[in-house]
C-alpha cells in the first residue's frame, strides 16, 4: 500500500499557497528536459529558513544542475549544525544559464518563505533561518535589490527582512542534512541504487529528485516523474538513472 500511495502522489502546487504563511507560487518556468550543461555553471547563495525544504525548493526547476546546504554569513570557523555561531542555514544553487537566470531564481526565493517573518521562519525559530540573497557581484545585487523593493510595494503594512549579502565562504553542511526530503523516502533511495553521499550531493537527478520528494516539483514534472517510475516497476524495477 505504501509504494501504491508513493506512485500516485501527485500534489497541487497550488495547494501550497497560503495567504497566512505568506507563501505565494512564482511565474511557472517551463520544463525543459534533464540534460548535461552546455557550459560553465554558475552558483546562486540563498538563505530562507531551514535548509532541508529550501534545498527542495530549487532542486526540481529546469536548468538546475545540483544543489547543496550549508552555512553562511557569518563569522565563526568551522561551524556545525548544533554550533553555528552567526551563520545561517544555506542553500546553494549550480545552474545553466543557457536554461534559467538569477531572476528566476530570486522568483522562487520569495515564493518559497515569508521573508517578513523576524527571526525564524514558521516554527522555526532563531537568528540562524534569517532571510538573505548573497550576490556575487555588481550586478546581481542590483538584481536582488530590485527584487526586494517589489517585494516591499506588494505590501507597506510589514517590512521586508531580507539581507542582501557578497557572497563569502559556504561551509557545506553535514552529509545527514545533504538531500534531506529524498533520504527520508526509502523507496525513492532504493530505486536510485541507494546513491552514496558524495554522488547526492554531485546529482543533478538527486537534486530533482529531492524537489520531488517533497512535492515542490511543477505539476508537469511530477507527473513524468509519476509515469517514469510507474514504467519502472512494470519493467522489473531496475536502477532509475534519469527522468
Amino acid at each position: 500500500m505504501e509504494l501504491f500511495f508513493l506512485l500516485f502522489l501527485l500534489a497541487s502546487l497550488s495547494s501550497l499557497s497560503d495567504p497566512a504563511l505568506g507563501i505565494r507560487l512564482p511565474d511557472p518556468i517551463r520544463d525543459r528536459p534533464l540534460r548535461a550543461p552546455s557550459g560553465p555553471v554558475k552558483v546562486a547563495v540563498f538563505a530562507l529558513g531551514s535548509f532541508w525544504r529550501s534545498e527542495a525548493s530549487f532542486g526540481c526547476l529546469p536548468g538546475v544542475v545540483r544543489t547543496s546546504v550549508g552555512y553562511s554569513g557569518g563569522s565563526k570557523p568551522n561551524p556545525e549544525y548544533r554550533n553555528l555561531g552567526d551563520h545561517a542555514e544555506c542553500v546553494m544553487v549550480e545552474y545553466d544559464p543557457n536554461l534559467i537566470q538569477f531572476k528566476q531564481l530570486l522568483d522562487v526565493f520569495w515564493a518559497s518563505h515569508d521573508s517578513r517573518q523576524v527571526f525564524g521562519q514558521g516554527p522555526d525559530v532563531g537568528d540562524q533561518y534569517r532571510s538573505i540573497i548573497f550576490t556575487n557581484g555588481t550586478l546581481e545585487a542590483r538584481l536582488a535589490a530590485a527584487s526586494k523593493e517589489r517585494e516591499q510595494t506588494k505590501s507597506r503594512s510589514s517590512i521586508v527582512t531580507t539581507q542582501i549579502l557578497q557572497i563569502g565562504i559556504f561551509h557545506p553542511a553535514e552529509s545527514e542534512h545533504q538531500k534531506f526530503e529524498l533520504k527520508r523516502n526509502r523507496f525513492l533511495m532504493q530505486l536510485i541504487g541507494n546513491m552514496p553521499e558524495d554522488e547526492l550531493v554531485s546529482s543533478t537527478l538527486a537534486a530533482k529528485l529531492n524537489g520531488y520528494a517533497a512535492e515542490l516539483c511543477s505539476p508537469e514534472t511530477q507527473k513524468k516523474i509519476d509515469a517514469r517510475i510507474g514504467d519502472i516497476l512494470k519493467n522489473g524495477w531496475p536502477v532509475l538513472r534519469n527522468i
